[in-house]
């Protein structure tokens, strides 16, 4: 059929045998995704259209996870609108604050997406559902709205760039080093409206925790979404979230690709991305002792189980350095009970860490840590653009949980393996 997986997922939900790069079509979707910060012009567009009822329900899933809980009256207005929609239009699937997490944690793990879905949300990361073989985007709060008109929305079908990564990386490289390898090489533009399509060992060697990080990030060089294809791995996990029968999907042999591009992450060192942009990822010995106020660990793109359980492995029976805040953030409230339940919690609280609620927060400097003038971050989160994360002047680099773990301690920024008391800061403080 010489098909990519985007281009097999578009033909099905189109009506199509076929779909070439480049046509235009109506495809029905299967999930529509919204959250607090942008349901509201959401609904007043949709009250716009003239249209009363939404017309399948049971696609929507609303999510309580920006601004939660409630950072002040216009944040809890935002939530009160996006909830008396739900209830007003029958919404099942809407998740509020103490039952919620944020989006994409809570759309995958409650079985909301499955392989060969399309799957659209008013929030540019929902390209991480690509992690189970779905074709997931971003879209605009007016086209949610048009989505839950129709249950369909229009679609340009997108060039697939197939990325195939390899080589045994060292212990320490985790997904997100990888993935803000991958961003480094193409730029924030090198994927511009295509899909990156993830293949090679390293990837099927990857749990699921660590395919949600690489998916999630392909926004970051400009891509439509980024798929994995669903194979074993991930049909055990869709079977952990309820959903039995889930079928592999794959490109074809002979799909053709925009372009395919080799990575060999053999020799790849812990990564950080520089401030102002993900694609600025270089080794972590190059910004090694750069002093960090605050470091968040959590958020959609490493706030999973096997996140905390790497930083929990660096922070046991250490402290967190006295001129350093850490901030941690399961995605979920069933990821927060699992901290509980295993001790993670407490290992991370004995050691100075402020353990919070889901919530995207600090990610988007909107609330539970925002930095002031000139304060340096380091967050496992998706993007340190300028004033993303607080005061203008503020810098953020990005890693992964195992340098943010280890730079905590530390107070400056260190390599995993490298976990020290940060002795020219305590020489300065005499």
């Amino acid at each position: 059929m010489s098909m990519t997986i985007a281009e097999k997922i578009l033909a099905t939900h189109g009506g199509r045998d076929r779909v070439e790069p480049g046509e235009l079509l109506f495809a029905k979707v299967d999930r529509v995704l919204g959250t607090d910060v942008t349901c509201s012009l959401s609904i007043e567009v949709f009250r716009g259209m003239g249209v009363e009822r939404v017309k399948n329900p049971d696609t929507l899933v609303l999510v309580n996870d920006h601004f939660v809980p409630a950072k002040d009256i216009k944040a809890a207005q935002l939530s009160k609108n996006m909830r008396e929609f739900a209830r007003e239009q029958g919404v099942e699937n809407y998740f509020e604050v103490g039952r919620s997490g944020i989006c994409h944690s809570i759309l995958p793990d409650k079985g909301f997406v499955r392989p060969g879905d399309l799957v659209v949300g008013a929030d540019s990361h929902t390209c991480t559902h690509g992690a189970v073989g779905a074709l997931a985007t971003g879209i605009g709060s007016t086209d949610m709205a048009a989505a839950w008109a129709l249950g369909e929305l229009w679609f340009r079908v997108p060039e697939t760039i197939r990325l195939e990564i390899s080589g045994e990386p060292d212990p320490w490289i985790g997904a997100k080093d990888v993935v803000l390898h991958v961003i480094s090489l193409l730029g924030v533009e090198g994927a511009l409206y295509k899909v990156l399509e993830f293949h090679g060992p390293v990837i099927e060697a990857m749990s699921m925790d660590g395919r949600f990080t690489v998916t999630n990030m392909a926004i970051e060089a400009g891509a439509k979404s980024g798929i994995i294809p669903a194979d074993a791995t991930t049909l055990d996990y869709l079977r952990t979230v309820g959903i039995a029968g889930a079928e592999p999907i794959d490109a074809d042999p002979d799909a053709r690709y925009a372009s395919t591009i080799p990575v060999d992450v053999g020799s790849l060192r812990p990564q950080v991305a520089k401030p102002y942009l993900p694609s600025n990822a270089t080794d972590v010995e190059e910004v090694a002792g750069e002093h960090v106020d605050q470091v968040v660990i959590g958020s959609c793109t490493n706030g999973r189980l096997e996140d905390f359980e790497i930083a929990a492995e660096i922070l046991r029976g250490r402290k967190v350095h006295r001129d350093t805040r850490l901030l941690v953030i399961p995605s979920s409230q069933a990821i927060y009970l699992e901290l509980l339940k295993r001790g993670l919690a407490g290992v991370f609280v004995a050691a100075g860490a402020a353990v919070t609620p889901p919530t995207c927060g600090p990610c988007i400097g909107g609330h539970m840590g925002v930095l002031a003038e000139n304060e340096v971050g380091l967050y496992t989160t998706n993007r340190n653009f300028v004033g993303r994360n607080g005061h203008p002047s503020s810098r953020v680099y990005l890693s992964g949980p195992a340098v943010a773990a280890a730079s905590a301690v530390a107070g400056e920024i260190t390599p995993p393996y490298d976990v020290r008391v940060n002795t020219k800061l305590q020489a300065a403080k005499g």
